[in-house]
């Protein structure tokens, strides 16, 4: 399935890049075609047992990237992206794609505070949001989420390319 996936990953995540950095948003009629295509495919490559990996790695990447959307730290273009991805890659190789997503997000973070010249404020804010995680559990923090318009955002989907990207040289 890694092989007829690659192709279709790559031109969705480029597509999806290239909005979202324009305009803030991951279209629906480029990921929801994307979706069912890869539960499709998945199943009509592999049986029942490719349906079950296709839905099982949707079903995953839309609860752990729903949660970060719940508590308001990613949009929900970002979400079904993510979901998407899961249907075509399955559950074991999504795990790869979000290790490396988080990972090339941070970096892409931390080189955005830094060379926009908000490095303390971000640094500052991310300790704010680890130290009261504890007190707020599942609520989003009041002023560090999307919705509040003086909050920075950073278009997500780069971060998701390349995660998703980088998960193919790591299957076997």
């Amino acid at each position: 399935m890694q092989s007829i996936a690659w192709w279709p990953t790559v031109a969705v995540m480029m597509v999806a890049t290239v909005t979202d950095l324009r305009s803030r948003r991951i279209p629906n009629w480029l990921v929801l075609p994307f979706l069912l295509a890869g539960i499709v495919i998945s199943t009509v490559v592999e049986g029942w047992s490719g349906l079950g990996k296709s839905i099982l790695g949707a079903l995953l990447a839309a609860v752990l990237m729903g949660l970060l959307w719940m508590l308001g730290g990613m949009g929900m273009g970002d979400v079904k992206l993510c979901a998407a991805l899961g249907a075509w890659v399955g559950p074991h190789q999504l795990a790869f794609a979000l290790a490396f997503m988080g990972l090339v997000g941070g970096v892409m973070a931390f080189a955005w505070a830094l060379f926009g010249g908000f490095l303390n404020e971000s640094l500052a804010g991310a300790g704010d949001l680890i130290v009261g995680f504890g007190k707020r559990g599942l609520r989003p923090h009041p002023s560090l989420v999307l919705a509040n318009p003086v909050t920075r955002k950073m278009p997500y989907a780069p971060a998701i390319a390349i995660g998703a990207i980088l998960s193919f040289f790591v299957q076997s």
